[in-house]
């Protein structure tokens, strides 16, 4: 029953893409092959049940694993070991994330000398690496505004030096390392690391650190792509085709995953299996469920990829060609940009993780701030964030002008926001850019690049210069609109504070008045009785 209720919500949150995809290959400008329409709606099942079969199984494998080790992390005692695990728990749970090898798929398909794995093991060690330092930064409390001022200041001071191919690609990697299974066990990390062992023993150092370790994977990239340049030379050979379709056999696909999928999983169980003999010691029936979990997890992710390798990925490509095409007139292209704000506003509304978002921020404000304004807020962000990406495709403008710019007002924003604000601000961030993005949207925009540089001629930027970004500018975006919310939240609760110490300041005036008119009636009282006593007194001395 579990599963049907899974498969359901992630069915009901794929039917825009759904929507868009029936609209545009059906009627707009249907495929000329059969068989292609064969593959749509084989890779369209296979990213929903596999998706399903995958966040079942998490439930009841690497998320327990992930709360397991967290909670049993103070048993560790020494910072040094904490910090370690926290690195290696960190770069496991990436390596598992399946945004992140449908992006390596799709890098290695237009720069053959970008391998898969190490890609994404390159990325995974920036997780981890930075999910040590958020863990020392809980245990020193340092202040979470200052760390990530500094580290974006450094980001783009080292980003003059980057190829230009590895740019947008870094940016996308970070949101990409951020999904169903790292920021479940990170955030189980944070949590036990707050509660027991952090200065301030607050909720507030929970939050910032999926947003802290978001900043790895862009440094990380930078310095793969500066090794590459100089692996190659100086000179980085130029993109290949973008072709997601280019395999027709779903078995072969399969077949090609099946080791790919079991390198990111079972490392995991590995490393787990120290904690479980040592620390943790759950009943054999317990460890063996988290054993099996495992598998459905290994399925389910094995499904998801191949579905997306098969025919999914080939849907987003072929939409963002079809509004280049050359036979149709100059304006219909700009329709990239409804298409494009539809789905990023769309896919928002209905991702869970964001979901999970507005119930905290509902629960931390007591209702100040419903879940359905942060829903609102993050998706029409998302799908601006969206439309402004294919503005940038289309006019092959750097990335860095959009970037810059947005990346500089969140920073400002740390001035005049709350500690907790900035780190709910820079976690959702991190949680915006799911599977299904990874999915469809980025083949969305590398099938629109690749058609602006067939149309552009020699002149025109490569693919995988123009054609990443999108996750980019979907995890920028909510560090603006959370910390907005947040600065709207925190000034009516001064002008709350402001009325409700007005109003005690005018019951206390009230009481104080009260209380002068008793004592004067009072007095008056006993001036009365002493002057009866004293009246009586003199009758009482005259008749004597």
């Amino acid at each position: 029953m579990k599963y049907f209720n899974t498969l359901k919500e992630v069915f009901i949150s794929s039917l825009p893409l759904a929507a868009v995809i029936i609209i545009v290959c059906g009627f707009v400008a249907p495929m000329e092959n059969a068989y292609d329409y064969v593959k749509l709606a084989v890779g369209y099942l296979g990213v929903v049940v596999g998706q399903a079969l995958f966040l079942n199984g998490l439930d009841i494998s690497i998320l327990p694993i992930g709360k397991l080790v967290g909670s049993s992390l103070i048993r560790l005692k020494k910072a040094l070991f904490i910090i370690i695990v926290g690195f290696l728990f960190g770069l496991l749970a990436t390596v598992a994330e399946p945004a992140l090898w449908v992006l390596a798929k799709q890098t290695h398909m237009i720069m053959a000398g970008v391998n898969e794995m190490l890609f994404v093991w390159v990325l995974s060690t920036g997780i981890g690496l930075f999910v040590g330092f958020s863990l020392f930064r809980i245990l020193k409390d340092l202040s979470i505004k200052i760390v990530f001022a500094v580290f974006y200041i450094v980001i783009f001071m080292v980003v003059i030096f980057v190829p230009e191919q590895f740019i947008a690609l870094a940016f996308d990697g970070s949101g990409a390392t951020t999904g169903d299974v790292s920021v479940p066990f990170i955030l189980a990390l944070g949590l036990g690391i707050s509660a027991t062992m952090s200065k301030s023993k607050t909720n507030e150092d929970t939050f910032g650190i999926i947003g802290l370790a978001s900043v790895g994977p862009i440094l990380a990239v930078f310095i793969y792509g500066l090794v590459l340049k100089a692996a190659y030379g100086g000179v980085i050979p130029p993109a290949g085709l973008y072709n997601p379709g280019a395999v027709e056999h779903l078995g072969e696909i399969i077949l090609d995953n099946m080791g790919g999928v079991a390198l990111a999983l079972f490392p995991i169980v590995i490393v787990f299996l120290p904690f479980q003999l040592f620390l943790i010691k759950l009943s054999q029936r317990e460890f063996v469920k988290i054993l099996l979990g495992t598998l459905v997890v290994y399925v389910g992710l094995l499904i998801f990829l191949s579905g997306i390798d098969f025919g999914f990925a080939f849907a987003g490509k072929y939409i963002g060609e079809v509004f280049l095409d050359a036979a149709r007139p100059g304006w219909f292209k700009w329709l990239l940009l409804v298409v494009g704000f539809v789905l990023g506003a769309a896919i928002t509304l209905s991702e869970p993780a964001v979901t999970v978002l507005g119930e905290q921020l509902e629960e931390i404000t007591n209702g100040h701030i419903t879940k359905m304004s942060i829903r609102m807020t993050l998706a029409i962000g998302i799908g601006f964030a969206a439309l402004i990406c294919m503005v940038k495709i289309l006019t092959q403008i750097n990335i860095l002008w959009f970037l810059i710019p947005l990346y500089a007002i969140a920073l400002i924003m740390l001035r005049f926001s709350s500690r907790l604000f900035v780190g709910l601000a820079f976690d959702s961030g991190g949680v915006t850019g799911g599977a299904l993005t990874s999915a469809f949207l980025t083949p969305l925009t590398l099938g629109t690049a690749q058609a602006v540089a067939a149309s552009a001629g020699p002149g025109a930027q490569s693919v995988l210069i123009n054609g990443f970004g999108i996750i980019a500018f979907i995890s920028v975006t909510p560090l603006i609109a959370v910390q907005a919310l947040g600065i709207i939240y925190d000034i009516r609760l001064k002008k709350e504070q402001k009325l409700i110490t007005e109003a005690e300041a005018e019951e206390l005036e009230e009481l104080a008045a009260l209380a002068a008119q008793a004592g004067t009636a009072e007095t008056k009282d006993v001036q009365k009785n002493t002057k009866e006593e004293g009246l009586a007194m003199e009758v009482k001395d005259r008749h004597e």
